[in-house]
């Protein structure tokens, strides 16, 4: 009991310490932008809302301005089973990119902030 009140608390002491140091956007224009938002289609970030390695990676998304659709695979059964049927293993935060018609889970939060800095810098 006692620990998961303090995993409570330091989860959400950790979600409100990055939304008060949020980098700032990377500003694009408009075409640029367009093409971005179409390639972030094709990606979905499978993450826990307060996991420190879910935090960077979310972090890196919003500095490079990179709109992925955010699944919860810990309060939600159907994107935990997705990322476990998917992926192979629960683990998060995981970068599932559709490419060519198949599908790679990214695992690792170095390796999806790699991924995203390679396709996303300005």
């Amino acid at each position: 009991m006692l620990l998961k009140a303090l995993r409570l608390v330091l989860g959400n002491t950790i979600v409100a310490a990055d939304y008060l140091t949020r980098p700032r956007k990377l500003r694009r224009d408009a075409a640029s932008q367009q093409r971005v938002d179409a390639a972030a289609a094709k990606l979905t970030l499978y993450q826990f809302r307060a996991c420190p390695f879910c935090v960077k990676t979310r972090r890196v998304l919003h500095r490079l301005n990179v709109p992925v659709a955010l699944r919860d695979a810990k309060n939600n059964a159907a994107h935990r089973d997705e990322l476990l049927q998917g992926g192979g293993k629960i683990q998060v935060p995981c970068l599932r990119i559709e490419q060519d018609g198949k599908v790679q889970w990214l695992y690792e939060s170095k390796a999806i902030r790699g991924y995203l800095e390679q396709h996303f810098a300005a």
